[in-house]
């Protein structure tokens, strides 16, 4: 896959203008993890609407996609078991969905190409013959990073744009891979690994942006997080094998089932299912905190936590895997509270929460549906 540097060098500016723009909140002093409380949208309808799906007042859904159907106004048909997804931008306006597929067999990717208004114009598959493409995460030169999780995982780079194929980017490690964030800045990848005794990844590209050769790191925790005294410090594993099967893994910490990954403003969220934690990383000061942990809080609506990802606002709003089938949103005040919520798919997972460019549309799946098969909805509403 051939990089546009020019177009890359362009968006790097524009993201890095935007990274003042961010929640500055969680550079402060060390505050406590989120608690309960009030949504900024509200409470959530007491019944579903005709999509199944229960939203705060002035919000719509719709569903864009069924898994065996052809996605509308397109000639494509969705795939099975849809996952980890994100946005991105097209010239005209428009812009572009992806979407993976957890499938064991087959895997892969596909993508939805939506003009100015939302109208979805085209569809087609990104990646194709790969192993249970769980989340992963785009980049800031604008492809799709598609994470196998499997013992013997790779990660996918792929072009959201056009049908295609993607390349594996074996340096960015094997093993059960979940989500991945870029952080610009520091220029450098943070991987999560789902398994108990998974490790938290960082790869720095021997010559950014390109992804074929690095150095892989994997962190050690010192201090509390809980308390706000944690720091990382990063310690060279092997991109050949889990790092838990490594020597070097005596001088590396355990995170129980990384999930989902994002960076936003010089902050790195990812989550642990085991525990059900959520966590800030600061890479210009290795700071290290936990900002929801929900065995601190037995009333809290969010359990299972899974995907995130980062509106506008700087609220997080991160997806359930099994829990009550909700999107719950952190806000900036370290409020937590639900957002929406699935009625009818029990035994499903909520994956894939993203948002359009402009911040005023909510992507997402149900990875089985009401009957086995997977949904993808978009949310419409007035975000902040």
């Amino acid at each position: 896959m051939r990089l546009n540097r020019r177009h890359f060098l362009h968006l790097s500016a524009v993201g890095s203008g935007a990274l003042v723009l961010g929640p500055g909140f969680w550079k402060k002093a060390y505050a406590a993890p989120a608690l309960p409380g009030p949504s900024p949208y509200g409470a959530i309808s007491g019944s579903p609407d005709a999509q199944g799906v229960r939203l705060p007042a002035g919000f719509a859904s719709r569903i864009i996609a069924r898994t065996g159907e052809v996605v509308p106004g397109t000639g494509y048909t969705w795939h099975g078991s849809p996952d980890g997804g994100a946005c991105f931008a097209t010239g005209d306006g428009g812009w572009v969905y992806t979407s993976n597929s957890e499938l064991p067999l087959g895997g892969g990717a596909s993508a939805v190409r939506f003009d100015g208004g939302g109208t979805m114009v085209s569809a087609y598959r990104i990646l194709g013959n790969t192993v249970s493409n769980c989340a992963g995460g785009p980049t800031p030169w604008n492809t799709w990073l598609s994470c196998e999780e499997w013992d013997g995982g790779h990660v996918w780079e792929c072009d959201p744009y056009n049908s295609s194929q993607g390349v594996r980017r074996k340096a960015l490690g094997t093993f059960a891979h979940e989500a991945v964030a870029v952080d610009p800045e520091g220029r450098r990848l943070y991987l999560t690994e789902d398994r108990s005794n998974g490790r938290f990844y960082r790869f720095t590209p021997s010559s950014w942006p390109s992804l074929e050769s690095g150095t892989l790191e994997a962190a050690r925790i010192s201090g509390d997080a809980l308390a706000g005294t944690a720091t990382l410090s990063w310690h060279k594993v092997s991109a050949s094998v889990p790092a838990w099967l490594q020597l070097s893994a005596l001088w590396t910490s355990a995170f129980d089932g990384g999930e989902g990954c994002w960076y936003d403003s010089g902050v790195v969220y990812f989550t642990t299912k085991g525990d059900n934690r959520v966590w800030a990383h600061t890479p210009a000061t290795g700071k290290l905190e936990i900002i929801y942990d929900d065995g601190l809080h037995p009333d809290s609506p969010l359990t299972g936590v899974d995907n995130v990802t980062v509106s506008r606002s700087g609220d997080l709003y991160v997806a359930e895997d099994g829990g009550d089938l909700q999107i719950c949103i952190i806000t900036p005040d370290r409020v937590v509270a639900p957002f929406l919520q699935l009625e009818g798919h029990a035994g499903s997972e909520i994956t894939g929460p993203a948002f359009s460019p402009d911040g005023r549309r909510l992507y997402f799946s149900s990875q089985r549906g009401t009957n086995g098969r997977g949904v993808t909805f978009e949310v419409t509403g007035p975000f902040r």
